[in-house]
């Protein structure tokens, strides 16, 4: 493929298909990778760089839920600075037994020092509001429920407290369509991160269509200064990771509901067939199934039926099988 935009000549670009061409006349420094789609090319680095693990790094984290916790862990066994925000008080005290509980099995499993235990657990501040955040944090990474005016308000409060670069946690919701309302959304990108974040290598990198590149760049040194493999991709939704992985989840939440087969070997198809990891129900169990059904949803919005939450998943919210969180989803925890 030439080095001109694939399908050019296909039509007049779009407002936002503008914006990313204009990325090709920016300072970044690194090479553009062809999409293989009209109006959508992106920037990724040339030479990939890292934080400096000996730099004085500092990070909020809103929101201590279980995606929360896991990006506040991985900043602070980074040797990194974890500002958690939770106005939740019982939440909060939760969030940091659930810390200490984490980074101590990472002491027992040989995976940390008693020493890089300790100094991991110094790092980690807990704060009721975004307004006890310092001005001037390195990045404040917003990880709330997945409601769009909820989001929206929340990167507000964020963006007041005036940190060199602002990211979302968001699954599935447009970061274009998150940073409306931002004074400064080229500074603003998606960092999505997976559950648990302790022992999930993947940090999806979502590059919106006003991101500017020195944020791009920043988020995917951040994320491999955690120990994570960044991948960068074009804002669209449910980016690239969730609409593969939801969609997969959908067709075997209606294998159970059709009765094809139970969910430990609809699960162990995939695992022993296909060399997944996990297979797809229990995955939807530790993610939480509120979550799967809130990204369903707003997916089916733009991309029609095949997105459509089956009914089981729909009834089995209702009725509190929340997955892992609740104790019962598809499959019972202790």
């Amino acid at each position: 493929m030439s080095g001109g935009r694939a399908g050019a000549g296909a039509g007049p670009a779009t407002p936002e298909q503008a914006a990313w061409e204009r990325r090709r006349d920016g300072s970044g420094g690194g090479a553009i990778a062809a999409w293989p789609y009209s109006g959508a090319p992106l920037l990724l680095a040339s030479r990939p760089r890292k934080l400096a693990k000996e730099a004085k790094v500092r990070i909020g984290i809103i929101g201590a839920g279980t995606m929360g916790i896991g990006i506040a862990h991985a900043v602070a066994i980074s040797g990194w600075d974890a500002l958690v925000v939770e106005p939740d008080g019982a939440q909060r005290e939760k969030a940091g037994a659930r810390l200490g509980d984490v980074v101590s099995s990472g002491v027992s499993r040989g995976k940390l020092t008693q020493a890089e235990a300790d100094g991991a657990l110094g790092r980690l501040s807990y704060h009721a509001g975004i307004g006890e955040l310092p001005e001037g944090l390195d990045w404040i990474i917003e990880s709330v429920p997945e409601k769009l005016e909820l989001k929206r308000a929340v990167l507000a409060q964020a963006e007041g407290r005036a940190p060199r670069f602002l990211a979302s946690n968001t699954s599935a919701i447009s970061i274009s369509a998150l940073a409306e309302g931002l004074s400064a959304p080229e500074r603003f990108v998606g960092m999505h991160f997976f559950n648990p974040v302790w022992s999930m290598k993947l940090v999806e990198v979502v590059v919106g269509a006003l991101s500017r590149d020195d944020a791009v760049e920043a988020a995917v040194d951040a994320a491999r200064g955690m120990g994570k493999e960044p991948i960068v991709v074009k804002d669209a939704p449910g980016f690239a990771s969730s609409r593969l992985g939801v969609l997969l989840g959908l067709e075997a939440i209606r294998m159970v509901e059709e009765g094809i087969a139970s969910p430990e070997d609809i699960d162990k198809a995939m695992t022993l067939g296909y060399g997944y990891p996990m297979g797809p129900l229990r995955l939807g169990d530790l993610v939480g199934l509120d979550v799967r059904l809130a990204i369903a949803e707003h997916l089916s919005g733009t991309y029609g039926e095949r997105f459509s939450p089956p009914a089981l998943l729909r009834d089995m919210v209702a009725q509190g099988k929340l997955g892992k969180k609740s104790g019962q989803g598809f499959y019972t925890w202790s």
